[in-house]
């Protein structure tokens, strides 16, 4: 396997070095398991990644699709004896078309870097996940990535228009159109969006862009709880605005962030909301001062807009830092449920009561707007009895957000941390549906075997049982 893939490649292609592997061998995801890959692949062409899943089909091998690794829930992971192809070296932006308003990118290609190519032209790319500066377009596909500003712009595969992908039987596609409209056939290129590369290897995205939108307007407000925090959010969302952000930073979040950066933001405030309006003109100062009013209304010891463009962008960019932060107390459990609007209150209260219930630390952080909350459940390393409680509020919070209506992960993905979630989530009938089209894409099974869904008889693991 490793003399052919070498052969069609080259040698600078190819890692094999045991100990440079491991820094492929996992994603972010601290508490999901991973193996020893057999070989790992950097090609820079969709021929060569085609070369490589050929090569894996003919040998059995499987496949493990790696962009920057910093996914949350083990989607990236190693399995012992397999391929991790990187498309690290994809790094090609092809195109950007102002008239079209859309741009063409292989998948190695960083987030902010499209996003900054594309503003250059005036334009802009909406999509903006917290590790925007670090992760790639391919990886936001494979998750269908959201962010700050998914909240009015919505999330990855509402950008996407076509993709190129090798699929598991070996062949190179086009999937989708660069048209603005177009119904032609069932929607291929959205099922591979999400599919977190188990359907098909992407080698080139075409997105859709926006215009460059006006400058935006932040309000910042002080809560004691979280709770009164989301009912602030339940409030803006009942008064009719869409604000461009609305994300929440609790105390744990602020605290650590500022023993990393002594930033001083933790001294005034338990809760911070952060809220932002990019509607032109009077729209957007009536947009402020809804948002402001209901700060006020569900109890802000203080809320006010700010009218500092630098303290503004610090305060979002606390946000940005607060899981690296975090990370630096111990490992961390990262949770990404979402749950309607409506029930964020109910929800941040029963995060709160499953961090008492077993006695663990629970951090958070959401994109509150769009009720995809990030409880983050940090224990001390090398602690055993605290990693088991930590693993029963995951459930817990995991049975809660099901409980309310919501949904198991809104934007970290599957991986192997959530495939017990989703089979709690998904009736055994859609299971089977989505079995049957990861069967007719990969018949061999060789495309990320073991993420998204388990084996069958497996279906019913939580995450304590995979870490």
């Amino acid at each position: 396997m490793v003399d052919e893939v070498r052969s069609l490649l080259g040698a600078d292609r190819l890692i094999e070095d045991p100990d440079v592997q491991a820094s492929y061998s996992h994603d972010e995801a601290e508490w999901a398991p991973h193996g020893a890959p057999l070989l790992v692949v950097r090609p820079r062409t969709s021929a060569e990644v085609q070369h490589v899943v050929r090569a894996c089909l003919r040998h059995r091998v499987p496949i493990v699709p790696r962009g920057a690794g910093t996914g949350l829930s083990g989607g990236a992971n190693a399995l012992d004896g397999c391929v991790v192809l990187s498309t690290e070296q994809m790094t090609r932006i092809v195109e950007i078309d102002p008239v079209e308003r859309l741009a063409v990118a292989q998948p190695g290609v960083v987030n902010e870097q499209l996003r900054a190519a594309c503003a250059a032209q005036g334009l802009w790319y909406p999509p903006d996940p917290a590790s925007a500066p670090w992760s790639t377009i391919g990886g936001n596909v494979a998750t269908n990535a959201g962010g700050l500003c998914c909240v009015k712009y919505g999330v990855t595969r509402d950008y996407v228009l076509a993709l190129e992908v090798v699929t598991g039987t070996g062949e190179l596609v086009r999937l989708g159109r660069r048209t603005a409209k177009g119904v032609a056939g069932y929607d291929l290129a959205g099922l591979i969006v999400g599919s977190e590369g188990t359907l098909g290897v992407v080698t080139e995205v075409t997105v859709r862009l926006r215009p460059a939108r006006a400058p935006e307007r932040t309000v910042a407000g002080y809560f004691d709880s979280v709770v009164a925090a989301g009912e602030a959010v339940r409030a803006v969302s009942e008064a009719g605005v869409v604000p461009s952000a609305l994300e929440l930073v609790d105390r744990h979040c602020l605290a650590a962030v500022d023993a990393w950066k002594n930033m001083g933001l933790s001294v005034d405030a338990n809760v911070v909301l952060l809220g932002r309006t990019d509607a032109p003109g009077l729209a957007g100062e009536t947009e402020a001062a809804t948002m402001l009013a209901c700060f006020e209304a569900a109890g802000a010891t203080w809320a006010a807009q700010s009218t500092d463009q630098e303290e503004a962008d610090a305060l979002f960019a606390a946000r940005r830092l607060a899981y690296p932060a975090l990370e630096r107390l111990g490992p961390v459990l990262t949770e990404d449920v979402c749950v309607p609007k409506a029930a964020v209150p109910e929800m941040l209260g029963r995060v709160e009561a499953a961090a008492r219930a077993n006695d663990v630390l629970i951090a958070n952080i959401a994109h509150a707007g769009d009720g995809n909350l990030h409880p983050l459940i940090i224990t001390p390393a090398d602690d055993d009895a605290a990693r088991l409680r930590a693993q029963a509020a995951f459930e817990q919070i995991i049975g809660d957000a099901l409980a309310l209506g919501g949904t198991v992960t809104g934007e970290h993905g599957v991986g192997l941390l959530k495939r017990g979630g989703l089979a709690r989530e998904l009736s055994p009938a859609v299971q089977a549906m989505h079995r049957a089209v990861k069967h007719a894409l990969d018949p061999a099974g060789i495309l990320n075997p073991g993420k998204v869904f388990a084996e069958q008889k497996q279906s019913a693991e939580g995450a304590a049982g995979l870490a």
